[in-house]
């Protein structure tokens, strides 16, 4: 038999407590843990076994040959890119970002084009009224898609009204902190209701084989609102990157059951919605007609997708005895810390009285460990105030000794570097997969970098 109990659960990370504190001791918010009604068994008979009573499962085996589904075309390349080639039947997807960073606009975009295909389409808003959606729709030159819409919260209302007809190839949540359970108490947007709304859902998809997108939002230190075991739910987790001040916009997998990790899809903000962008590339390298100091490109690879990117470092000389800055956007403020550790150690440059300012150009948030030489070669120029050839590009990851490494698929971003006209590679000593027409300038510790550009070589 079971009885009603009481437990307390942090809104913000989940985590259940044994009693009510006015701090969570895991994630360390403030007034964020409530009660939640629960049920425990309080006994249990041995001959009321699990083993029976249950219905049998429709048993197969793993190497027996079964016509798998396609991947469904959302009608933007860039996010089926993210998607590892689209979108996988009867799936669930999570997608968060920022407030206004453009979800709602990216997903009623695919679901309008997914529709203008032939494809069934449902878009359930529980944040905007459907006339709401209708002038957005409009905006983006959708108001003639067959996507069929209704503004609700209510799970149930939803799963009955899509059991009246055929199941849609293509559900849309938006969002998931709006839906509510009518089989637990609580409001929407707690933690238990997030997990029944997203498991009630999630069920529906695999039992019809509808693929569920779910609208997720983001705490202040940009991760998804409710409780982590949501993102363990769904097959494929998608986050929308980018400061709304600039007008371009990073799609990033960071869990993909169906397809590769930190695949991106890159869109950039216009008047009626947003653009694919075939080439990003041409998006983060600014205008570079003459050379500048403290400028060094970076071939980064963002998945499968080689992307150059344009690092831009400011060294400033300050008066001695003032405490000097370090200021880092789009790059690890610790990595850089290291970074001019091992030039100040190793390489006898003097940074410890300069304030420096770290910049990856165009929005772009970089956490290869091969930008390590673009970074420190954007330093020496900055610092000695000699321009970096415009034609260069530069990757190899830094060690504490000043050792050089080499720089993962490197033949795959130098042919990219080709390709948009550089002609020259500053790399590790041991790289290979340099394509023809292309020099390579091989260092094996960090001082030979310091040496080439200062002309000391």
């Amino acid at each position: 038999m079971a009885k009603a109990a009481t437990r307390y659960v942090c809104q913000s990370c989940g985590a259940a407590h044994a009693k009510w504190a006015g701090q969570c001791v895991d994630c360390q918010e403030w007034n964020s843990i409530q009660a939640e009604a629960t049920a425990t068994v309080t006994a249990f008979s041995a001959k009321h076994s699990l083993a029976s009573g249950g219905r049998l499962l429709d048993m197969t085996r793993l190497d027996e040959t079964v016509a798998l589904p396609p991947r469904l075309p959302s009608g933007i390349a860039e996010l089926d890119r993210a998607l590892g080639g689209g979108i996988v039947p009867a799936s669930a997807i999570l997608i968060g970002g920022d407030p206004g960073i453009g979800k709602s606009t990216l997903l009623l975009q695919a679901a309008g084009r997914m529709a203008q295909a032939g494809r069934g389409v449902a878009y359930i808003t529980g944040e905007e009224s459907a006339d709401q959606v209708r002038l957005r729709a409009q905006r983006l030159g959708l108001d003639k898609a067959p996507v069929a819409l209704a503004s609700a919260t209510s799970v149930r209302d939803i799963l009955t009204t899509l059991a009246k007809g055929p199941p849609p190839a293509l559900l849309v949540i938006d969002s998931i902190q709006t839906m509510h359970s009518d089989t637990l108490e609580g409001a929407p947007g707690t933690v238990s209701q997030v997990r029944a709304a997203a498991q009630e859902l999630i069920r529906y998809a695999k039992t019809s084989g509808c693929a569920l997108v779910l609208v997720g939002h983001v705490t202040k230190d940009g991760q998804i609102a409710g409780p982590r075991v949501l993102e363990h739910m769904v097959d494929t987790v998608l986050y929308f990157e980018g400061e709304r001040s600039h007008q371009y916009r990073i799609l990033r997998a960071v869990k993909n059951r169906f397809g590769g990790t930190d695949e991106i899809g890159v869109f950039a903000m216009g008047a009626a919605g947003l653009d694919e962008v075939a080439n990003p590339s041409s998006l983060f390298l600014t205008e570079r007609d003459r050379p500048v100091s403290g400028s060094v490109v970076f071939p980064a690879l963002e998945g499968t997708r080689p992307v150059m990117v344009e690092i831009q470092a400011l060294v400033v000389r300050i008066a001695s005895g003032a405490t000097p800055r370090r200021a880092v956007v789009g790059w690890d403020s610790a990595r850089l810390a290291m970074i001019l550790a091992v030039l100040e150690a190793r390489c006898g440059l003097s940074l410890s009285t300069c304030e420096v300012y770290l910049n990856v150009a165009g929005g772009l948030k970089v956490s290869d460990p091969a930008a390590d030489l673009a970074v420190a070669a954007a330093l020496i120029s900055a610092l000695t105030e000699q321009p970096f050839p415009t034609d260069t590009v530069a990757m190899g990851e830094i060690a504490l000794s000043g050792e050089v490494r080499t720089a993962s698929h490197a033949a795959l971003r130098l042919k990219e570097a080709a390709k948009l006209g550089f002609h020259e590679a500053l790399m590790p000593a041991n790289g290979n997969g340099v394509p023809k027409g292309m020099k390579a300038a091989q260092f094996g510790r960090l001082g030979q970098l310091v040496d080439h550009l200062t002309g000391r070589s």
